[in-house]
This record gives C-alpha cells, structure tokens and sequence, in this order.
C-alpha cells in the first residue's frame, strides 16, 4: 500500500534547525526559527504563565473533553483583547469564536470554512508572506493569488503596486493581511494606508481575512489591533486568526483562536455551528492547558498586569536588538544603508543578501537565517551582535550584488 510513497522534502525552517544543531562551530547562531528567545538564547515560560499554570492545576478537576468551540469565556477574554472592550460587532453578537490547535489551526479552519461558504473566491495573499500560508490556505482547495508588498528597494511596503493589485481582485474574494509584525518583511501598513485598504475592500466587496500572530510585538498589545478593529468597524464580515504562541510563550501548548465577523448575530450562530462542525470533523475536540492559562492570565488582573509587563519587556528587547544591529552595520558597511531594520517591527526582517551570500554566512560563520535571507531578531543578543554584524559586512565585501 505504501510502497508508492515518495519522501517530501524537509522543511526549510525544519532543516534548519537540524544543520544548526549539527554545527561545530562555537560562535555559530541561528536565526531561522521563528520562536522568541532571552539574551541566553531560551525560549522562557513567562512568569505570567508559570503563575497561571499553578492557579489551573489547583482548580481544575477534570481532564474531560472541552467543546469543540472551546471555553466560552476564555474566547470572549480572547475577543475583548483583540477586538477591544467596546467593540461594537461584540455588542451585536455578530462574532463567531472557535478555540483552535495554535494559529495554524486558526487558518485551517477559516480556509475549510471559506470554502464552503464559497469555493469559487480567492484568497490574495502579500508577496512575500509567511511560508505556511500557502499550503493551508491551497489544502481546502481555495484559488490563492499575490499581491504586492514588499519593496526590496526601499525596504518597505510598496503600496501603490499592493492597492493595484488589488483593484483586480473581485466580489467575495479574501484579502488575507498581517494584523502586524509582517512576517517575513517586517515592513507593516501604517494608519492611513489600513484606511485606504479597508475602503477597496468596502468599495469591491472584498471580505479581510487577518492573520495576527505577533500581538504586542509591534507598537503595543492594543496598538497592535489597530488595522483589524478599523476593518471590523467599517465592512460587515471579517475573518481573524489569531495564535498566543509567542505573545504568551504557548508555542507547543497549540492555542489560538478563530474569530469570523458577520452580517448580523443569526449568520453568527449558523458560522459558528458549522465551525464546530467542521472541527469535529477535522481535530474533534481542541487542546485545553493553553488556553486555560490565557484564560487564567486575561481573567485574573494581577496576572494580566504582569503579562502585559513581560510583552512590554519581550517588545523592547526585540527593538533594543534592531537598534544595535543596524547602528554596527551601518558603521561599518560601504554603501548600503541598514536603517531599515530599525524601522521595521517585530521579529523578522529581510537582509536584501542573494542566496549565495546567505550560504556563505553559514558556511564560513556559522550562521544560520532563511535563503530568503530573513533573519528572527531575538536568535541575536548581546555576546554576538558584534560576531554578526562583521560577518554580514565581511560577506557583503565577498561579493556585493
């Protein structure tokens, strides 16, 4: 039966990790995977969490399935954070929300649910984007197309060629957005430019679907919610997918959560009971530690006070360790400017290196980033910024493109 099957080619990311972990190499440093880490290159559990999980296991009495829609006032606690307090699509009971396996999960389910409302829609997505969009969204059988969006020039989003783009996309379509922290650019739609997105999509009935996976990583856990509270203000359906994976530090816990917009609170119900259809059918019933302690910390204040302090802490750092990268290039490189990566936010940002150039950092450094020359920010501390910095510029001198 299985003698046919070919062997699928190892994950870029996945292959990464495993080259890293095979180098000799005492100063060798990895900034592929996309996971935060301290200065002793840790991914912690944040004491916020530790605490929650105390207070869960103290509490709780039964390790029984949970709905297939989650815990109902953790989602809401999940629904507040993202769409805020007074949101008024909260208030008309026109939000459908599924707790899901992490924020893959999240997409999956909104991809399966997409294309059973219509199957005939595309899904546009930036070019770049995160590399499991494409597989997620192409597995329920959505038509996908690009859309500009990174300027490789100027090292930020080229969004008179996005909106063009766009302008071909037709009625029912889906315009999938990085609610911040774009992964992998790091270049993000400022204020003005989430208002003109959201009036193409007002004015072709273009339905946004949001991808956020890095809340609080940008400008701030509310700032950060800026675009897609202003899409669930002005257009009547909208689709959110969001993943406590790195905000909260739950990457192997699997949490998040799938939030769709709708028309009015009775296309909410019918949504959200073929949700949880379609989740019995996929997963069953979802994981729940993870989203017990987000429960726990968003429902307790004191808890939700220290988290939002350790966010804050995670944020500045990430932003500390973008300044210092770009002052020491920018010191010591010939005619390329690095302040871009200063002015990007979050974990990610694209070095402009060609392949070649991304080889020979490993090769000769030790020095493992994607081949798209994406580099995860927090992979970088104090003990090797100087060690990176003079191995880019010295790889730059190899061979300049």
């Amino acid at each position: 039966m299985f003698e046919s099957v070919k062997p699928v080619p190892a994950d870029p990311i996945l292959g990464l990790m495993e080259k890293f972990r095979a180098e000799q190499n005492p100063n060798k440093i990895d900034l592929g995977v996309g996971v935060y880490k301290d200065e002793q290159g840790r991914t912690p559990v944040l004491d916020s969490v530790k605490q929650a999980e105390e207070l869960v296991h103290q509490h709780e009495d039964s390790k029984g399935y949970i709905d297939p829609a989650g815990d109902p006032e953790t989602n809401l606690a999940m629904q507040k954070l993202l769409l805020g307090e007074d949101s008024q699509a909260l208030k008309d009971q026109r939000v459908a929300t599924l707790q899901t396996p992490g924020g893959c999960g999240a997409l999956s389910l909104a991809a399966r649910m997409s294309a059973q409302a219509n199957g005939e829609s595309t899904v546009w997505v930036s070019n770049p984007t995160w590399g499991n969009h494409l597989p997620l969204i192409g597995a329920a059988g959505l038509g996908i197309k690009e859309y500009s969006y990174y300027d490789p020039v100027s090292k930020g989003v080229n969004f008179d060629r996005m909106m063009s783009d766009l302008e071909t996309a037709s009625s029912g379509d889906l315009l999938l957005l990085h609610g911040c922290c774009h992964n992998p650019s790091g270049a993000d739609l400022s204020p003005d430019q989430w208002q003109d997105v959201a009036l193409l999509m007002l004015r072709k009935g273009i339905v946004p679907w949001v991808d956020l996976a890095y809340q609080g990583f940008g400008e701030g856990i509310e700032e950060d919610c800026f675009g897609l509270r202003l899409l669930a203000e002005q257009l009547p359906e909208m689709m959110l997918a969001s993943s406590c994976s790195k905000n909260f530090g739950l990457y192997r816990e699997r949490t998040g959560t799938l939030s769709i917009v709708t028309k009015n609170s009775g296309s909410s119900a019918a949504v959200k009971s073929q949700l949880a259809k379609i989740a019995r059918e996929t997963y069953s019933m979802p994981p729940s530690h993870g989203a017990a302690i987000v429960g726990m910390i968003l429902g307790t204040q004191p808890l939700r006070q220290l988290w939002e302090k350790e966010v804050g802490e995670m944020r500045w750092r990430i932003g500390n360790l973008r300044h210092e990268l770009a002052l020491k290039l920018n010191k010591n490189a010939i005619d390329r400017d690095f302040s871009f990566i200063n002015e990007q936010r979050g974990m990610f940002s694209l070095l402009g290196l060609p392949p070649d150039q991304v080889r020979k950092l490993a090769d000769d450094y030790g020095i493992y980033l994607v081949a798209s020359s994406r580099i995860s920010v927090p992979g970088i501390n104090s003990t090797n910024v100087d060690y990176l910095a003079e191995a880019i510029i010295a790889t730059l001198g190899s061979g300049d493109t």
